[in-house]
């Protein structure tokens, strides 16, 4: 299948990461935006290169700075003195694969421009509608322990992505691995866009019962209620659960999902976006502890 051609082909390059190839692909095949929370130098960078160059689809990469402006995002509108008139030259957003690095770092102004791009697929400029590609991506990146300078990402801004989790360090014999491949392998396209198309309407078709879409509102909605959670979790939330596990259940080769497959997925898609309450917080709970903790109490339909 398409999903394991893909696989295998990123697996080479990234050794020792299966588990977060397998979230990155869910996310993309079912129309959401990740951000990786991880140290520097783990590969997030080479991830999304990987997957673009993967899929031969358009890539660009941005750096997020304090000084970073939203038009060096979107683009601007330039007046042209022979024609008399405003012309308008893209942004680096126009692209299908965006990889926003170090998204913390940049004004909250500017962290706003992603917002409409996210969740509508289009950017307004200058009272103009532009629309983005139908396989626009975004693949932001933070780190997770150096905070001066940085501005944490707004509720709204983390709702828009589907997933957060890290790479993490892999084994010494999968480093070396890793060494070994950026020598030898070069990324070669591994699917057309015909395959990427018919990936994504595949996911849409695997049957969820309503049994399952319960247990999704379940968890979701126990968030809000949760101990020591100032703000819970939103039906975005259980809209995003839903399509993950829908791919999750297509790349087992599977035509229905089931309560494994909502369970695997659930801490990466529910935990970022529940506010922590900060005495809480300081006490150690985290998002993803809530999650696991519901997880554990809420019992699976049979």
């Amino acid at each position: 299948t398409t999903y394991q051609n893909i696989t295998t082909h990123l697996e080479k390059f990234l050794t020792g990461q299966s588990r977060a190839i397998r979230k990155l692909l869910a996310a993309f095949a079912s129309g959401g935006h990740v951000l990786l929370e991880d140290l520097p130098g783990t590969g997030k960078t080479t991830l999304a290169k990987a997957l673009a160059q993967s899929l031969q689809m358009d890539f660009q990469r941005i750096q997020f700075t304090p000084d970073l402006l939203p038009s060096d995002i979107l683009g601007v509108s330039i007046f042209d003195q022979r024609s008399q008139n405003f012309t308008f030259h893209k942004g680096p957003i126009f692209t299908e694969i965006l990889l926003v690095d170090e998204i913390n770092r940049a004004s909250p102004r500017t962290q706003s421009a992603l917002l409409e791009a996210m969740g509508e697929k289009q950017v307004s400029i200058d009272g103009k509608r532009h629309s983005l590609s139908e396989s626009f991506f975004v693949i932001a990146t933070q780190n997770p322990i150096e905070f001066h300078g940085t501005y944490p990402l707004p509720e709204a801004q983390m709702d828009r992505f589907a997933m957060r989790f890290s790479l993490g360090y892999v084994s010494a014999e999968e480093e070396v691995a890793i060494l070994s491949a950026q020598q030898t392998n070069t990324l070669e396209t591994c699917a057309s866009r015909e395959e990427i198309h018919t990936l994504k309407q595949a996911v849409q078709a695997i049957r969820i019962s309503d049994e399952l879409k319960r247990y999704i509102v379940d968890l979701v909605s126990a968030t809000r209620t949760a101990t020591g959670v100032q703000m819970g979790a939103s039906p975005r939330a259980s809209l995003t659960l839903m399509k993950a596990a829908q791919a999750l259940a297509l790349f087992d080769g599977i035509a229905y999902v089931t309560p494994e497959h909502i369970q695997e997925i659930a801490v990466p898609v529910i935990a970022h976006r529940l506010k922590i309450d900060s005495q809480a917080y300081f006490s150690g709970l985290s998002g993803e502890n809530v999650v696991k903790e519901i997880l554990r109490e809420i019992d699976a339909p049979i």
